[in-house]
Parts: C-alpha cells; sequence; structure tokens
C-alpha cells in the first residue's frame, strides 16, 4: 500500500481510502493539473478542514500526498540534485480558506526544494481558483533567484499553462549559469540519433561507438534516444515528440550536454538548443574535441584548430549557448584559440594564417619525402579503423613506444619508425590518426597534409580488428575515406589484428580474408608476426630485379648510385671493370640494361 506522508494520526478509514485514491490519478504531460484531481483534493480538504497536497513527476504520475493542519502542509524529503536546476516534480495543494495567494512558507518550499512549479488551490463563490508560482530564472536585488507568482487565477487558466514550455523556458535560463562549465568539470551526457533504412551500420552499433566517444571525451553517459524516421527533421533533425520527451529527461538525469549520432546543421543545433536549454552537439563536434585533446605536435594542433574553425565559422549565427561560454567543456577546447565568439572577419584571417602555417610544414614534409625516395627506403602507412591496433602494431614490429590506449583516437599525431625486415630489407612504417564511420570531412580537408603519408605510401597495412563483429563495416569505413584520400588503389596487405580475441577454430579465422590478402595476427601476443613480415619483404621482393652488372672503372659515379640506392649485395673487382650484384627498383632495371652480364646459357 502507498503511504500517506504527513498529519495522518486519526484519519478515518474512508479518508485514507480517498487519500490513496489520489495515487491513481495522472496529469497529461505538459499540463499542470485537471479537474478530476483538483476537485479530489479539495473533497478531502472540505472533510478535513486541512491542507492536502500531492507531487507531481514530469510525466504526470502521483508521486507522494501529503495531509497537514490548517496553515501547512509537511513536505516529505526530495532528491535536489543541484542547486541550479529544477527537481523535476511540481506541488500542488489545497488551501482550506479559499485564499489561494502563495504563502512565505509556499515560497520558501518552492525555493528551498527547487520545485518546478508550486500551485495552490481552493474554492471561491463555489469555483475552483488557483495561484502560480515558478522560477524566473533570474536574480532579484539581493542576488537570490527571483520567484514569479500568477494568479488567484481560475482554473481553467491553469489547465491552459504549457508546462513543458515553462519548464524548458526556465531551464534555459537558469544554463547560462550552468554551462560555464570549465573544461574539467563532469559533463553528463544523452545520447541520441536516428535510425534511417540504407545505413551501412545499423543504429545499435552506431550508438555504441558514440557512447564510447563520448567517453572517451571525458562526458558521463546518462541516457539514449534512437527514434525511427524515413529522414530527420529539418528544424529539429527529432521529432517534435522525441524532443519533448528528451527535454523531460534532462530534468530528470540531470543532464548538461545533447550529442546526436549525426551531423547537424546550424539552425536544427540552434533550435534544439533553445527547446532543451542545455549545450547540444554533434558527432562531428564530439571527434574534434576528442582530437583538440588528443593533438600533442605543432602541425596536430594547428590542423585541429583549422578544422574546428572551418565548422563552427557556419554556426557563429546560432551557436548561442555553446558560444557564450569561453571553453567550457565538450565540443568547445581546442588547442589554439579557446574563444571562438569571434567575429567572421577574424575567423577567415586565422583560417588563412593557419593555412599558411600547415602549407609550410608540408613543403617541409615534401623536402623529407624527396630524400627517403633518394635513399630508396619504402614507406609503409598503417591505417584502418579508430582503435583497431595500429600503435600496438607498431610498438610490437619496431620497438617504439607510440602511445597505445582502449580508446577511439589514441593516436593523433603520425608517427614514423624505421625497420629491418629479416632479409635486411629497410622500411619506414608510419602510424596514422584511425578512421571511422562519418568521419567528418572538414577533418580530413585539414588532415590532409598529415594523410599524404597513406597517398606516398609504397604498401598499406589495412588494420583490421577481427573481434569486433562489425568488422566488414569498419573495412567499408576505411576503404571510403582512402577514396576520399584518392589511395584506395594503393597495393594493400589486410592485417586482421586481436586474432587472440578468437577461439583457435573460430570459423572467422577462415572466412575473413576472403580473397584479400592479408594475414591473422595478434599484435597483443606476437602470434603471426614473422608471417606479416615475411609477406611484406615478399611484396617488396617482387617489385626488385636482380641483375649482375659490370661497371667500367671509368663509369664510377653509376657505382656510386647504386650503392645510394642500397641496392648492391656483393662486389667483385676485374680487369675488365667492377662487377656487382645489385637488387634494383624494376622501374629502373632499363637504367642499368648497359651494363648487364648475360647469364650463362645452360
Amino acid at each position: 500500500m502507498t503511504i500517506i506522508h504527513g498529519n495522518t494520526g486519526n484519519l478515518k478509514a474512508f479518508v485514507r481510502e480517498k487519500l490513496q485514491h489520489l495515487y491513481e490519478l495522472t496529469v497529461p504531460m505538459g499540463q499542470i493539473s485537471t479537474h478530476e484531481l483538483n476537485e479530489a483534493m479539495l473533497e478531502i480538504t472540505d472533510i478535513l478542514g486541512r491542507e492536502v497536497a500531492v507531487y507531481l513527476t514530469r510525466q504526470g504520475r502521483v508521486e507522494k500526498v501529503s495531509v497537514g493542519d490548517t496553515n501547512t502542509v509537511d513536505l516529505p524529503s526530495f532528491d535536489v540534485r543541484s542547486e541550479r536546476r529544477l527537481a523535476g516534480v511540481r506541488c500542488i495543494h489545497t488551501h482550506p480558506s479559499g485564499d489561494t495567494r502563495l504563502s512565505d512558507p509556499d515560497l520558501s518550499s518552492l525555493r528551498r526544494l527547487r520545485f518546478d512549479c508550486m500551485a495552490a488551490i481552493g474554492r471561491c463563490r463555489g469555483e475552483i481558483v488557483a495561484s502560480l508560482g515558478f522560477f524566473s530564472g533570474e536574480q532579484d536585488e539581493a542576488g537570490t533567484e527571483a520567484i514569479t507568482q500568477a494568479g488567484p487565477m481560475k482554473e481553467q487558466l491553469l489547465h491552459r499553462v504549457n508546462l513543458t514550455y515553462l519548464i524548458t523556458t526556465i531551464n534555459k535560463k537558469l544554463s547560462a549559469a550552468r554551462t560555464k562549465a570549465t573544461a574539467d568539470e563532469e559533463e553528463r551526457a544523452i545520447l541520441a540519433g536516428v535510425e534511417r533504412p540504407g545505413n551501412v551500420f545499423d543504429s545499435e552499433t552506431s550508438m555504441a561507438e558514440l557512447r564510447r566517444l563520448a567517453d572517451t571525451a571525458g562526458a558521463v553517459v546518462v541516457g539514449s534516444f534512437v527514434q525511427r524516421k524515413e529522414r530527420p527533421d529539418a528544424a529539429f533533425f527529432l521529432g517534435k515528440g522525441k524532443v519533448t520527451e528528451i527535454a523531460m529527461e534532462v530534468q530528470n538525469l540531470d543532464a548538461t550536454l545533447l550529442i546526436l549520432d549525426d551531423e547537424l546543421t546550424p539552425s536544427q543545433q540552434h533550435n534544439l538548443e533553445q527547446v532543451l536549454g542545455i549545450k547540444v552537439i554533434d558527432r562531428t563536434a564530439l571527434i574534434l574535441d576528442i582530437f583538440a585533446q588528443r593533438a600533442r605536435t605543432k602541425e596536430g594542433k594547428l590542423q585541429v584548430e583549422l578544422a574546428q574553425l572551418k565548422y563552427n565559422l557556419p554556426r557563429l549565427g546560432g551557436q548561442g549557448l555553446v558560444l557564450s561560454r569561453q571553453g567550457g567543456g565538450i565540443g568547445t577546447r581546442g588547442p589554439g584559440e579557446t574563444k571562438l565568439e569571434v567575429d567572421r572577419r577574424r575567423i577567415y584571417g586565422r583560417i588563412h594564417d593557419l593555412e599558411h602555417q600547415i602549407e609550410a610544414i608540408k613543403k617541409n614534409r615534401d623536402l623529407h619525402r624527396r630524400r627517403r625516395k633518394a635513399a630508396r627506403i619504402p614507406l609503409v602507412a598503417l591505417v584502418g579503423y579508430t582503435n583497431a591496433g595500429k600503435s600496438t602494431l607498431l610498438n610490437k614490429l619496431t620497438g617504439a613506444n607510440a602511445f597505445a590506449e582502449d580508446k577511439l583516437f589514441a593516436t593523433l599525431d603520425p608517427t614514423t619508425r624505421h625497420l629491418v625486415l629479416p632479409e635486411k630489407q629497410e622500411i619506414l612504417l608510419t602510424d596514422t590518426v584511425g578512421f571511422i564511420q562519418k568521419l567528418p570531412h572538414t577533418l580530413v580537408k585539414a588532415f590532409r597534409a598529415t594523410l599524404e603519408e597513406v597517398q606516398e605510401a609504397d604498401l598499406l597495412l589495412h588494420v583490421v580488428d577481427c573481434s569486433n563483429e562489425h568488422y566488414e563495416e569498419q573495412i567499408e569505413a576505411v576503404v571510403t575515406v582512402l577514396k576520399e584520400l584518392e589511395a584506395e588503389g594503393k597495393p594493400t596487405l589486410y592485417v586482421f589484428n586481436k586474432v587472440d580475441a578468437l577461439p583457435p577454430d573460430a570459423p572467422q579465422r577462415r572466412a575473413m580474408l576472403h580473397d584479400r590478402d592479408g594475414v591473422c595476427v595478434s599484435a597483443q601476443t606476437g602470434e603471426n608476426l614473422a608471417q606479416l613480415l615475411a609477406k611484406i619483404e615478399s611484396f617488396f621482393a617482387e617489385r626488385l630485379a636482380r641483375m649482375t652488372l659490370l661497371i667500367p672503372y671509368a663509369a664510377g659515379e653509376v657505382i656510386t648510385e647504386l650503392h645510394e640506392l642500397k641496392a648492391v649485395e656483393q662486389t667483385e673487382y676485374t680487369g675488365e671493370g667492377t662487377l656487382l650484384t645489385v637488387k634494383v627498383p624494376v622501374s629502373m632495371k632499363d637504367r642499368y640494361q648497359p651494363y648487364l652480364v648475360p647469364a650463362p646459357s645452360a
């Protein structure tokens, strides 16, 4: 049986039944009360001559019932989570005298327990009248939060008040103080996405990945919503009904952030923030924030800042709640300027400056690249979905100490290490930023200077987390980004990593390669890494031609050139010249054809 709170002594059985009946009544969402509830409460007050109070949740369910005396009613305890948030509960109580004006104890209770609103009802000349009190969202001259009062009014006017709009309006005003959170404060996030037909990743997988991204960024996920729609809503991305549902949960879950699983238009982001009263970001802003946290090198920081500015530029007109903060939390921090509330002219100037600096870095990279090509040291690039184990593989193969962590985008800045294969073939192995589904186009463009390592590579090692049941979709996502980089035609060796997470007889071990050229390995345990190195070596061996050359002593510059190519395997001096056994790239075979010593006939 439900509990009747307050002064319950000497209550007759039929009165207790009437009080118990109040728990069975409900109020439509968005409405403060109903005539049925008001009548039921006033009937008990007429019998007892005492105050009766009910406390309703945002969903319109009666959570507690309390009975008092002629002047006041004892309030049950409620969990007040924050001094800057509403409690998610409203109080409706009766005034036996018929004077419904809110008393000082009423206003004190409203302020102390932070009710969504406080309503008092009574009878005046046979009609139900009501008064209403709620936070204005502003402060009075004494610095305390001001309360707005309305009434006495007729019952019909009370029922016309849009509670949802009232709460979101109050919340939006209160959020001005709340959203001045620093980057060190914990943000409580609600995730939301739209499930549409034809998506490569199903909504469950995509939302699970969004949760991991939020966790990587430092947010605490407190709720998640998925809506099935043919196409996103033009105004809110989500349907209006779903937005109303989220607005309720924002208060119930004490959320400070909404993260959408797809990229929002500036107007959609603005509309959602106005309705919900909290910060709203999309997947793109979330990924940019993670990159801002991970950037360590000057180049990485420049590229992140460039991507952030290009992303925020079209949002200057509508990012009220976000741009009113100075670097406050996820989606707003960056390694460069933390103040994004600047005019377009300054942002365009900063973008031009960043692009100039990145171009200078690109020229420096080109110089190193030309030196590497002159030395004929092949470049092998590790590519793959984020958290596939690329950094762990680099560390295992080269003995490097590149940062590796079981979080998305653990690697941002590229790392290149020298590696000598078993047959003494030298290569450069470079680790690149992980790809992801819905990778922001602005990010690909901003990081093009870094990702040129992929374009210039002689061989791509496409690292795949084969323990992930959606590895095929992840492969497709990586190939999509490679196409955008115009690198999908590069020679590719598939490396199915984390095979140690599969049973030895798992059918996936045999099925995953299909017609792909690759190998199953475990970067963690070292399983099959020797086979991987052999495959890499075999790839480059097939691109080299073994030749026996007789170089006249007068052509000493040719011998110097071959040594610079590190192509000389054996040297012998004869009366006619220097006899060399060399391995040269197939593309350079014709260059040394005049010095070729024909193989002896059988």
